[in-house]
């Protein structure tokens, strides 16, 4: 388990529920007869197949990211609103919400992400709630099955599932929102298409493009496809003509 991923999970209080996200992150259980080892590996995946974190270890960076603004939310309801929050079920669902997407995913023979065969029959939150009941709190299911808002099988219905839901929300909508952005300001300043962006790689461009203009974006996307180079696993960058 990534470190970053250890440090949120200790912050949970309960012993119990601690040892619960703590073995779901080591190593997901997926009990359907010949679904075993099905789609990807948590380390591996993207949280998403095009739209956000849509790139290697995508999932593992939205879920540090979106239990990090959960954490920060609930400051702000206690602060400013005098509200009680219950931090050990907010931690567990922020950690634990897209535990089986994964499963959901495979890539394709043109190095795309695709939908794995059990994806294409049961989506990433029935096989959660499916996995955990009878070994979570109801609270904490509540939270799981809440976490798309009104668009999943029920609403939020505690503050906790609220929270989660938004913090869900702000950081997929971060993320595809700043994607877009770099690759507006790398077509515009370079023309050239970059291509698939990390998040590491969409902020540097827009933090460059803030402190250097167009020359910081140019050094930027410089640096960029060195790396690729490197790595000699991105195709380069294609000339698309300056905007």
């Amino acid at each position: 388990m990534r470190r970053d991923l250890k440090l949120l999970v200790r912050m949970i209080r309960d012993p119990s529920l601690r040892g619960l996200v703590s073995n779901y992150l080591e190593k997901p259980s997926l009990k359907l007869k010949g679904m075993e080892g099905v789609g990807l590996t948590l380390r591996e995946s993207p949280a998403g197949r095009s739209r956000h974190h849509s790139y290697p270890s995508g999932l593992v960076e939205h879920m540090v990211a979106t239990t990090r603004l959960a954490l920060t939310l609930c400051d702000s309801v206690e602060k400013v609103y005098r509200g009680k929050i219950d931090r050990d079920l907010v931690l567990a669902g922020t950690l634990l919400h897209d535990i089986y997407k994964p499963s959901t995913f495979e890539v394709r023979g043109d190095g795309m992400y695709g939908t794995s065969p059990l994806g294409e029959k049961l989506d990433h939150t029935t096989l959660l709630i499916g996995e955990l009941y009878g070994r979570a709190p109801l609270e904490l299911l509540h939270v799981l099955a809440a976490h798309h808002g009104r668009y999943g099988p029920v609403s939020p219905r505690t503050i906790e599932a609220l929270i989660v839901h938004v913090a869900d929300v702000a950081d997929a909508t971060l993320s595809g929102e700043v994607q877009d952005a770099a690759r507006f300001l790398v077509k515009d300043c370079t023309g050239l298409d970059l291509g698939l962006l990390t998040s590491e790689e969409a902020f540097g461009i827009v933090f460059a493009k803030q402190l250097e203009g167009c020359d910081g974006v140019r050094r930027e996307v410089s640096r960029i496809e060195e790396r690729r180079r490197e790595k000699a696993d991105v195709p380069p960058a294609r000339n698309i003509g300056k905007r």
